[in-house]
């Protein structure tokens, strides 16, 4: 299962099959549906001005502040994807292929697990604009960097979906950015973008500062399936959840709990970053 989900051998399901009930628009079309965030945040009035906008204003680059970037080459180059080998299931560098001591004794619940880099600066301090200070354009090269890690770990699957915030949450900050960054990643690869498969029923505390147990215990049935999505449309598919940073990997894997339930054959999370050590 692991091995078809990230490429590894002949076989993958069919992605424009449909994921909805007899009549529904297929999978393909529900991520066009469902992947208007960008077109909700930027009006079409307001993404016609964006050039008279930088002209006027010029952006400063969220790495080193250099003007007329939102994020400059040289910070972008400072972001290196994470070197092969990694972990087969927590995705942690290795000096030779196959599943590191912990993940021996402790695999994860959820397939697998990838991040695109290291958790440092300057993708730290982008990450951190993105997420808490309104700097939405950043969705767009750290997008971009989560669909070259997608494709630097020869990962297959028919559709990525990202973390959700609940509600209220979602009303405070306005927008979800692991939502901005799915939908960029998903366009880029030309695959489906499923914004609604995965509910937040109910908010957690932040996973900052908690034990691994506390971080479990936190988001334990914090997440749900859709009704949307039966078990009969989930079966054989594999699915890519995406999110900012991983820690622990408890978010991820209580995120994939509600989609094995409800039929899904691999679920693997994939993030911009990881607190790995190299």
């Amino acid at each position: 299962m692991l091995a078809i989900a990230l490429g590894l051998i002949d076989g993958r399901p069919d992605r424009c099959q449909s994921l909805h009930q007899d009549g529904c628009q297929s999978l393909h079309e529900e991520s066009v549906q469902t992947s208007r965030m960008a077109n909700h945040l930027f009006p079409i009035s307001l993404r016609k001005l964006t050039p008279l906008l930088d002209a006027l204003y010029p952006p400063r680059c969220a790495g080193c502040q250099q003007s007329g970037y939102v994020l400059c080459p040289a910070c972008i180059a400072k972001m290196p994807l994470l070197p092969l080998p990694v972990c087969l299931y927590c995705g942690s560098p290795l000096a030779q292929a196959g599943v590191c001591r912990f993940c021996q004794s402790h695999p994860p619940r959820i397939g697998a697990l990838r991040a695109a880099c290291v958790y440092q600066e300057p993708l730290r301090g982008c990450i951190r604009a993105l997420k808490y200070t309104g700097n939405t354009r950043l969705a767009e090269p750290l997008g971009l960097l989560l669909a070259q890690a997608y494709r630097h770990y020869g990962i297959v699957a028919d559709a990525l979906l990202p973390v959700p915030l609940h509600s209220e949450r979602l009303k405070q900050r306005g927008y979800n950015h692991a939502a901005l960054l799915a939908e960029v990643c998903a366009r880029r690869l030309r695959i489906p973008y499923v914004e609604d498969m995965l509910v937040r029923r109910r908010d957690t505390r932040p996973q900052v500062g908690l034990s691994h147990l506390d971080r479990l215990q936190n988001v334990q049935d914090a997440f749900l399936c859709s009704p949307t999505f039966t078990r009969g449309q989930l079966r054989g598919r594999t699915l890519v959840i995406l999110d900012d940073v991983c820690t622990s990997g408890a978010t991820l894997e209580a995120c994939a709990a509600p989609l094995f339930a409800a039929g899904a054959q691999a679920v693997l999370g994939l993030t911009l970053a990881r607190p790995f050590a190299l």
